[in-house]
């Protein structure tokens, strides 16, 4: 069969660090949701498509501050008890909702079975096989998956190397790619790159012109940029309309709140909660299969497009997060494993982006302008006016960091431990809630109790306390060597 084409689906997995900070509505519940309904069934899929033999199925990228929750034993023991609890909850819907407790029930025993037979000593185990496999390719990131650009480039580089250690550490090896926090980009960076040992990375399309055909060197360097194609990537999750909308998908914002459970579908876009139809799962499956087949078809549709414009086969890349598939839309791993199977059988080349370079999916040098795939395609989500306090905060911890003196002869873990609450400060996660209106007071309270820390730390230091006067809060990164700034 000739080939249509070459298609990219990367995943980008990611939560800031939540560990340790609390329950509902913010901390640990988030990443235990995730954890349940993304990272288990995505997991699950790609180990089935390893043992098929599969390889390059998908680009998988894994924030290094996700990565650290998902081996720490503390976060292990917390989902067990969720995954318990979910089961409970939906025992107990069964005096009300029988269709839903039984289909919850069946959720959570397979969620349970899963987690106590294969993820017991956290993620690393069961992902190492995957990329050491090809099924796989790893993208890694920064340490805390800070908006770079607004980092100083000697913190800037210190975060990536960390960031990419860890990852050596946990896998085996450091992954030649990653997913820049954000997308977020600002001419120069390719050479810090470069230097860390980044051979390829993500952009939102606009910053390429919306060309997003093959990959590009930036600049002067040989470091390789790919573009998310908008025009595809959008039938999916756009700002406005997809897939996960349609009437018979679960709806993630209703909720029965006796159990926590959803019980309700879509239905309507402007439908209340109370007035929304049962959730049926033979109607949401029957959507999966019409929205797999008109995926495909405009993959396909895109693919020959570029093939007239272009004279030569095309690539597209779709990029998402990966908490969109289980946690958000609930049908989502359904979809995607529908997808990954009818593309091929449909004549797309299907790969990674180290599969689309060996293809030849290669462009001449493109220099790229200031961008992020947020709002605008610009850094206002990260540096507007909604977030004017926070910024201002971000530039004085920096600031406050970098004057320290790094140069001593051993190791110092109160030193350490300081530059790890300066580098959680400096999520770009706080300045997105904030500027979406999503937990913005928690975000505003996360940011600066992290910088307070910092300070206290830095400060009891100065004063001649040593480590064992004080209580090092638990933390990612425990490699992390602070000299690195010097």
């Amino acid at each position: 069969m000739t080939s249509e084409g070459t298609f990219c689906l990367v995943l980008h997995s990611h939560l800031p660090w939540l560990a340790h900070q609390g329950g509902w509505p913010v901390g640990e519940e988030w990443l235990y949701q995730a954890w349940a309904h993304s990272y288990l069934p995505v997991v699950d899929l790609l180990e089935r498509f390893a043992a098929e033999g599969r390889r390059d199925v998908l680009t998988l990228g894994v924030t290094p501050v996700l990565a650290a929750q998902l081996d720490d034993p503390y976060s292990l023991r917390g989902v067990h008890d969720w995954l318990g609890n979910w089961q409970l909850r939906a025992q107990y819907a069964g005096r009300r909702l029988a269709d839903l407790s039984t289909y919850e029930h069946r959720q959570s025993e397979r969620a349970l079975s899963a987690f106590e037979t294969k993820w017991r000593h956290g993620f690393s185990p069961l992902l190492r096989p995957l990329v050491d496999s090809g099924t796989v390719e790893l993208l890694g990131g920064p340490a805390t998956h800070p908006f770079q650009p607004l980092l100083d480039p000697r913190l800037r580089a210190f975060a990536l190397r960390t960031g990419l250690a860890d990852t050596a550490l946990r896998l085996g090896s450091a992954p030649e790619g990653i997913w820049a926090p954000e997308c977020g980009y600002e001419p120069g960076m390719e050479h810090g790159y470069a230097a860390a040992g980044v051979r390829r990375f993500m952009v939102d399309g606009p910053a390429l012109g919306g060309d997003t055909s093959a990959a590009r060197t930036v600049g002067d360097s040989d470091v390789v940029c790919f573009g998310r194609d908008l025009e595809v990537s959008y039938r999916v999750w756009s700002p406005s309309v997809g897939y996960p909308g349609d009437p018979a998908y679960r709806d993630f914002h209703t909720y029965d709140h006796p159990t926590g459970l959803k019980p309700s579908r879509v239905t309507g876009m402007d439908v209340a909660p109370q007035d929304k139809a049962p959730y049926e799962p033979a109607l949401a499956a029957e959507a999966v299969a019409r929205h797999a087949v008109d995926f495909v078809d405009a993959v396909v549709r895109r693919l020959r497009d570029l093939r007239e414009q272009k004279g030569r086969p095309g690539l597209v890349v779709a990029a998402y997060d990966t908490e969109l598939y289980g946690h958000w839309w609930h049908e989502g791993p359904a979809w995607l494993e529908a997808v990954l199977r009818a593309l091929p059988e449909a004549g797309v080349h299907v790969t990674t982006l180290r599969g689309a370079l060996e293809a030849g999916h290669l462009g001449g040098p493109v220099e790229l302008p200031a961008s992020s795939w947020g709002a605008g395609k610009d850094w206002g989500t990260w540096a507007g006016p909604q977030v004017a306090d926070v910024v201002h905060g971000n530039a004085e911890v920096q600031r406050e960091l970098l004057a320290l003196d790094f140069t001593g002869p051993t190791r110092d873990p109160v030193l350490d431990q300081a530059v790890r609450e300066a580098l959680l400060s400096l999520s770009s996660d706080w300045a997105f809630m904030v500027t979406k209106d999503s937990a913005a007071d928690y975000a505003r309270y996360r940011a600066k109790v992290h910088a307070e820390r910092f300070r206290e730390l830095v400060s009891r230091r100065g004063n001649g306390a040593r480590a064992a006067e004080l209580r090092l809060v638990d933390g990612p990164f425990g490699h992390l060597d602070s000299r690195g700034l010097a």
